[in-house]
């Protein structure tokens, strides 16, 4: 995938003005306890204070942030909304008000090249660039790279599987040690009384779902994306139409959850928790979601994500976060230092263990604690599944390209062979301001 300039070629400062003019109209509704939210040193003892902006999780970025606290400064967390496009309206907000309060920060990997674009992201040195791209997997060092340079230190890679329940497979007769695609599984839970359990509400986790449809048919949403707003746009295409088909088939049949058009990654898991449970599609701390569901637990099995199209590879979806040190703090290097220590492999597995949000780099799967959790051959299913994955288009506009998928595409039981030229003529009308979202 290419990573475009900060200016498209041929468009002067015109890619530069459509995002910052966005972002700075967002900063306006910052507030004065906002740029003061954060201290930058501990009165009581002279220590610095880094204040790192963390998406919700169940304590490993804390902590990670205890471990790397030093005798020279303590590193606090501040959480983020759940939802990551208002994470990101949050930041965006904050970071174009120039506000100092923010150190460190857990970005998604789609608005990384937004946040680099517009300068908000402090340029990681060289050498630990060099020392963060040896260590991680090649998918994580792709979502966090931005005109070349790695503008982020990737934290956690996280990647959807094929989760199945044992039980069912077996009633249904089917073979889970071959690959499979979604028709056949949509068509075992539907001649069995099953559900197949997915994101599809109008959010960027449907968009990840159409993504990966689209890049298991051999096609992209976008390409070209150095020539900023006039990037190619790619999703009306046979790879577009095979993963409409795809959806349209899942919405109007018998294998669709009741709750299709909000489900999430919370209420898709509790499809699949259910007596009605067959499959998921989702991420990889679902081996440890269902403790309290021994009977659950045991039926669970995994693979690696259907095929779009019979005999082609999937691409699975690819997430995770990256650790972005602010422009404007007031603790650059300090933070840097930081970012090193919360990246490196042995604090990846900690967080894998207390999250169960993968390692970005194959170190970070030799932790110990790990292998008690996760069976090998799961470990093993996660990290070949990596490698195969697919993130989102790398572009500073991404958020209008997620948008207007959303509201093309969603209901899913809207969805039709017309879907994917609607939306890739809604994408270049909002790229260039002839609709808005």
């Amino acid at each position: 995938m290419k990573h475009p300039p900060p200016e498209g070629p041929g468009h002067g400062n015109q890619g530069r003005r459509h995002r910052r003019g966005g972002l700075a109209a967002a900063a306006a509704l910052v507030t004065v306890s906002g740029l003061l939210a954060a201290c930058s040193a501990n009165a009581d003892s002279g220590k610095t204070t880094l204040t790192w902006y963390i998406n919700p999780d169940t304590g490993g970025q804390a902590k990670v942030a205890e471990n790397c606290s030093t005798g020279d400064y303590t590193i606090t967390t501040q959480v983020l909304p759940q939802d990551a496009s208002q994470q990101r309206i949050q930041l965006a907000r904050r970071l174009a008000a120039e506000d100092p309060g923010i150190d460190i920060m857990s970005i998604d990997p789609p608005y990384t090249a937004e946040f680099a674009n517009a300068g908000y992201l402090a340029p990681i040195p060289q050498e630990l660039q060099d020392t963060l791209s040896k260590q991680s997997f090649d998918g994580a060092t792709q979502a966090a790279t931005w005109n070349d340079q790695l503008v982020v230190a990737p934290f956690w890679s996280n990647v959807q599987v094929l989760w199945y329940r044992k039980s069912f497979v077996e009633k249904a007769g089917i073979d889970m040690t071959q690959p499979v695609t979604w028709d056949q599984i949509i068509d075992a839970a539907s001649e069995n009384g099953g559900k197949v359990a997915v994101q599809a509400n109008k959010y960027e986790g449907y968009v990840v779902w159409i993504n990966a449809l689209i890049a298991g048919a051999g096609g992209d949403i976008v390409s070209d994306t150095d020539k900023g707003i006039d990037a190619s746009i790619d999703i009306d295409s046979e790879a577009g139409d095979k993963a409409a088909a795809i959806i349209q088939k899942l919405a109007h049949s018998s294998a669709a959850p009741s709750d299709l058009s909000v489900s999430n990654e919370g209420t898709a898991g509790s499809t699949f928790g259910s007596p009605a449970g067959a499959f998921l599609a989702n991420w990889t701390y679902i081996w440890t979601n269902y403790a309290a569901q021994p009977d659950v637990m045991k039926d669970i099995g995994y693979a690696r994500y259907p095929q779009s199209v019979e005999g082609e590879a999937s691409h699975p979806p690819y997430g995770g976060i990256g650790v972005g040190v602010s422009a404007y703090s007031n603790h650059v290097d300090q933070s840097m230092q930081a970012i090193e220590c919360i990246t490196n492999p042995d604090n990846q597995g900690v967080n894998a263990e207390l999250t169960g949000n993968m390692p970005a780099s194959a170190a970070g799967y030799d932790d110990p604690k790990l292998h008690e959790i996760y069976p090998d051959d799961l470990l093993t299913l996660f990290q070949d599944s990596l490698n195969a994955a697919t993130p989102r288009s790398v572009t500073p506009y991404w958020s209008d390209i997620s948008g207007a998928i959303q509201s093309t595409w969603h209901p899913p039981g809207d969805v039709s062979s017309n879907t994917p030229a609607d939306s890739a003529k809604f994408i270049d009308d909002v790229l260039h301001g002839r609709s808005l979202l």
